[in-house]
């Protein structure tokens, strides 16, 4: 049986799932039907994501058996064992003080801010009613969408469970059709202009030599 003093926080479940909810809808503003659709994929895996941190442990549940097998004694449903990771890894620490879960915050505060940076450059851009090349755009086609997959990895990687590893890919996919779409319609809008700027632009994941040369400002 887990660790009641571990688990059964529904309050935290809450609370990190609204503010982080309300984040992104703030920064996203979903209005199409399929931004709608990607969001609520979005809202499921952060509710399933703190559901198993704090709630109820339905991925200790399911390893628990067979890992049991190769760390007898080792307390799966107790946060204090460390969590998954650290249990797998055989790391007898709080997960919430190892070297990984300090990592995952790096990563998350970088999607974050990635993202809130990139919702208002494509803000001022939607006002002017110009492409979105500049900031974040300016380094990636679709830093959004990076950011949204740098911060979901960030979540993978600190607290990974059942849900959440198989909802990860299917996001990933979700926004990489997303992006092909809006490329469509973009390149239907701004013509040339976009083509010479999707030519020399990546659409995930930046060079180096962009990032150095400061297009990022």
């Amino acid at each position: 049986m887990f660790n009641l003093s571990s688990y059964g926080l529904w309050l935290l479940v809450l609370i990190n799932s609204l503010m982080l909810i309300t984040f992104c809808f703030i920064l996203i503003r979903p209005r199409t039907t399929r931004e709608r659709a990607s969001f609520a994929a979005l809202v499921g895996f952060l509710i399933a994501l703190f559901t198993e941190k704090y709630g109820f442990p339905l991925t200790a549940y399911l390893v628990s058996g067979l890992a049991g097998v190769f760390y007898p004694g080792l307390d799966f449903f107790s946060q204090l064992s460390g969590g998954i990771w650290s249990a797998l890894l055989g790391l007898q620490v709080n997960p919430f003080a190892q070297p990984l879960h300090s990592l995952s915050g790096i990563v998350i505060f970088t999607g974050m801010l990635i993202l809130y940076y990139s919702a208002r450059m494509l803000h001022e851009a939607k006002k002017e009613n110009r492409l979105a090349n500049t900031g974040p755009y300016g380094v990636v086609r679709h830093p959004q969408y990076a950011a949204l997959m740098v911060f979901m990895f960030g979540f993978v990687l600190e607290w990974p469970t059942v849900l959440t590893l198989v909802m990860f890919p299917i996001l990933l996919t979700i926004y990489s059709s997303l992006a092909q779409r809006e490329e469509s319609e973009s390149l239907e809008r701004f013509g040339e202009k976009y083509a010479l700027y999707a030519a020399s632009t990546p659409a995930f994941v930046p060079r180096l030599r962009s990032v150095s040369r400061g297009r990022f400002s």
